[in-house]
């Protein structure tokens, strides 16, 4: 658990997790009542009912944090890892846990990466030598934007920027800046607008932006691309492929 997300695991015979979700994704209003969609479901929906129930006896005398929500119920999935598809050694700073666990499932090494975005810097230098792709992962600006906290947004935006360099002295043969999603703060959530992506290389093609941001970006030498296209064009550049295309 961190900060106001956990995690539950149910186990057993019998759990198929065809469920809909107690999040409203409204705030002021109650938990919806989770509901079975398959008759395979029903068994866990009827312990995630009695699990909710418990939850707000023994949460429901708290002015904060008096309930839970919970949402995306899901088998634990069989992906194939990034050693079996790309023949890396990969590892994950991130101080979230969602993202340690999501980066476990696809094979990647967890080392503790402190509680600042210097500690996971400090994490990256460490263990530079013994891997060879690096996932680090910053959060505070999606919980500005969630927040509608813009001025903090930018502040954390700045600590990046003070950093970077010491990534940069670790020489890269490619560095990849981007998000997972735009989170503006005038919107106080995820939106649907397009998301910078920053592609580093000696074998980079020079084109003329030169500021980080989404309106610079838009005439950038990648174009408009799907993000699934990002880890094919990092492999390519950093010379990690026998032939790029059929």
């Amino acid at each position: 658990m961190r900060e106001h997300r956990f995690v539950v695991v149910f186990r057993g015979s019998g759990l198929d997790a065809d469920l809909t979700e107690s999040d409203p994704s409204r705030t002021g209003m109650s938990p919806l009542e989770i509901r079975a969609l398959s008759s395979g479901s029903e068994r866990l929906a009827r312990i995630a009912r009695h699990f909710v129930e418990k939850a707000r006896d023994v949460l429901g005398g708290q002015k904060q944090a008096n309930m839970i929500l919970l949402r995306g119920f899901s088998r634990k999935p069989r992906l194939p890892t990034m050693q079996e598809i790309y023949r890396l050694n990969p590892l994950v700073i991130a101080v979230y846990p969602m993202y340690r666990g999501l980066a476990r499932l696809v094979g990647m090494e967890v080392v503790p990466a402190g509680n600042s975005l210097k500690d996971e810097v400090g994490a990256l230098e460490e263990n530079y030598a013994r891997y060879d792709f690096f996932f680090l992962h910053v959060k505070w600006t999606d919980t500005a934007g969630e927040d509608g906290d813009f001025a903090r947004k930018v502040r954390v935006l700045e600590e990046i920027d003070a950093v970077l360099p010491r990534v940069i002295n670790l020489r890269p043969d490619v560095l990849v800046i981007t998000g997972d999603h735009s989170t503006p703060a005038v919107l106080r959530g995820h939106s649907w607008h397009p998301v910078p992506v920053l592609l580093c290389s000696r074998y980079c093609r020079r084109d003329g932006v030169s500021k980080f941001s989404e309106s610079a970006f838009a005439s950038g030498g990648l174009g408009r691309i799907p993000a699934v296209e990002i880890m094919g064009l990092a492999m390519a550049y950093a010379l990690k492929l026998t032939k790029y295309g059929a």
